[in-house]
């Protein structure tokens, strides 16, 4: 999907700079606009991507580090209470 989101802001780069060069201001802005638009929905992507990757290969954490950094010291201390 970024490559699509890529190409459409090449696209619209390029139909800003003729809409520019034949003084049609407003078009020009609408359609840079546009393409910045595309460009961050091109980051987006991959990010939203990168995200999903990262959690694909994340271990699931199912509490056992939080048992193994108890103080034995603190668990006494509280038993004696």
């Amino acid at each position: 999907m970024k490559h699509f989101w890529l190409s459409v802001s090449a696209v619209c780069v390029v139909a800003a700079g003729i809409a520019l060069w034949q003084q049609h201001l407003n078009a020009a802005f609408v359609i840079a606009t546009v393409g910045v638009l595309a460009w961050f929905l091109r980051y987006r992507s991959e990010i939203r991507s990168e995200l999903k990757k990262s959690e694909n290969e994340a271990p699931i954490n199912d509490g056992d580090e939080l048992e193994s950094a108890v103080d034995p010291e603190v668990d006494s201390v509280n038993e004696n209470s």
